[in-house]
C-alpha cells in the first residue's frame, strides 16, 4: 500500500519537487491532498496528474475555478485557510509536507500535530514563530517530524546514531547569497533584481530574500534549538559559497560530521519523505573532483546584521521570534515592490521589536495576536 501524503505548499519549488518525487515512486507514495496558496491553475494540473482526495486553495477568490476545474473528476475542493487547518485532521493521509511559505504553516502545522501526522517539515517559520509550543504538543503527541531544509536535513543525518550528549557544536552552512562579496555602501543600494539573483538555489521570491539578508540562517538556529534540543550558544552559522557541505555536528571528541550532496532539495525531500530511509537517486551524484576547493568563512555580522537577531530572540525567548518574522514577511514584500531599501529590512524588524509588547510566555492565541498587530503595525507604515 502507498504512503499517502498531503503536500502544503504543492505548487511552490517545494511542493512541486516532492510531487516529482511521489511520481518516482507510485507503488511507494500517494499524494492525497495537495494545498496551494493562489496558484490555481498549477494546482488543478497538480491535480489532475495526481487525483488527489482533496484540493484546497488559500485564495477563496479562486475556488469557483478550482471546484469547475475538478469537481468532475471526483475530487472534493475546499477554500481558505480554515479548510487548509481542517485538512490536516483528515484521515487518509499519514504524513504531510508542511512546505508553505512564513507563517501560513504555523497553524495547519498544530492542528497535524494533535492529530498524530508525520511531519516533513520545510517551513522553518513554523517553528521560528513558535518553536516552545511545538515542541511541547509534539511530546504529548505521537506525531514526528523530520526536516526538509537541506541544512537541518543534513544534521538530522550527521546525529542518526549519536548520542545527543556527545553534542560539541551545530554549525549551520550558508551560501552567503548574491551579497557576499558586497560592500555595505553596494548593498544599500541594492535592487529586488540584484536581491534575487542567487548563485546556488533556485528558490521562491521571500526565501531568496531571506538568503540575501541571511535572516534565514538567523532563523535556521532557531529552528535547530528547537528541532534538536541543543543550547543556542552551541549553533552556529559559517559561511559556505560552494553549498556543498549542507551543515556540520562537531562532536565532544574533536570529530566533525559533515553531510555532503549536491546543491538540490530533491536529496532531503526523499530522506524525509523515506522516513530516514534512503531511495535510489537517478540524479547524478556528488563528484569532489568537480570542485577544486571547498572553503569557509565567518559571516559579516555588519554587513549583515538580521543574522544576529536569531541570538537576541533565543535570549529574549516569548514572543521575540514571531515579532521577527511578521515584520520580516512585511518588509521583504515591501522591498520586492520598491517600496523600501535592502537594509530597510533590517531597520522594520528592529523598529517592531521596539513597538509589539513582548509577552513571556505566549499561548497559540497569543502568538496569532502577535503576527497580526506586527503585520498591520508594518503594513501601515511601509506596506
Amino acid at each position: 500500500m502507498p504512503h499517502n501524503i498531503a503536500v502544503l505548499g504543492s505548487t511552490g519549488s517545494i511542493g512541486t519537487q516532492t510531487l516529482d518525487i511521489i511520481s518516482q515512486f507510485p507503488d511507494r507514495f500517494r499524494a492525497t491532498v495537495l494545498v496551494a496558496g493562489g496558484n490555481v491553475d498549477m494546482l488543478i494540473e497538480q491535480a489532475r496528474a495526481h487525483r488527489p482526495a482533496l484540493a484546497v486553495i488559500a485564495d477563496e477568490s479562486k475556488y469557483l475555478r478550482l471546484c469547475e476545474a475538478l469537481s468532475p473528476l471526483g475530487i472534493e475542493t475546499a477554500a481558505g485557510e480554515g479548510a487548509i487547518a481542517d485538512a490536516m485532521e483528515r484521515p487518509d493521509f499519514d504524513t504531510v509536507v508542511t512546505a508553505t511559505v512564513g507563517y501560513s504553516g504555523l497553524l495547519p502545522t498544530v492542528r497535524a500535530i494533535r492529530a498524530g501526522k508525520e511531519i516533513a517539515l520545510a517551513n522553518k517559520e513554523t517553528l521560528v514563530v513558535a518553536g516552545e509550543l511545538v515542541t511541547r504538543l509534539l511530546a504529548e503527541s505521537t506525531s514526528k517530524v523530520i526536516p526538509v531544509d537541506s541544512e537541518h536535513s543534513a544534521i538530522y543525518q550527521c546525529l542518526a546514531g549519536e548520542d545527543p550528549a556527545t553534542v560539541a557544536k551545530l554549525i549551520i552552512t550558508a551560501s552567503g547569497g548574491p551579497f557576499r562579496t558586497w560592500t555595505p555602501e553596494q548593498t544599500a543600494l541594492a535592487t529586488a533584481a540584484q536581491a534575487l539573483r542567487h548563485p546556488r538555489w533556485s528558490m521562491g521570491a521571500k526565501i531568496t530574500i531571506d538568503s540575501a539578508t541571511m535572516l534565514n540562517k538567523a532563523f535556521e538556529i532557531i529552528e535547530a534549538r528547537w528541532l534538536f534540543g541543543i543550547a543556542p550558544d552551541k549553533i552556529e552559522a559559517v559561511v559556505h559559497p560552494q553549498s556543498i557541505v549542507h551543515s556540520m555536528v562537531e562532536f565532544i571528541d574533536g570529530a566533525v560530521k559533515a553531510q555532503l550532496g549536491i546543491p538540490d532539495m530533491h536529496l532531503p525531500i526523499r530522506y524525509a519523505l523515506g522516513d530516514a530511509t534512503r531511495l535510489p537517486s537517478a540524479e547524478r551524484p556528488l563528484s569532489l573532483s568537480d570542485y577544486a576547493s571547498l572553503t569557509f568563512e565567518k559571516p559579516d555580522p555588519v554587513k549583515f546584521p538580521c543574522l544576529t537577531l536569531a541570538h537576541r530572540a533565543l535570549t529574549e525567548g516569548g514572543n521575540t521570534a514571531c515579532i521577527i518574522n511578521a515584520a520580516n514577511e512585511v518588509a521583504v514584500a515591501a522591498f520586492l515592490k520598491g517600496k523600501i531599501s535592502f537594509p530597510g529590512i533590517y531597520s522594520a524588524i528592529t523598529e517592531a521589536l521596539e513597538k509589539i509588547p513582548h509577552i513571556s510566555s505566549p499561548s497559540l492565541d497569543d502568538y496569532v495576536a502577535t503576527h497580526h498587530a506586527t503585520v498591520d503595525r508594518l503594513s501601515r507604515h511601509i506596506g
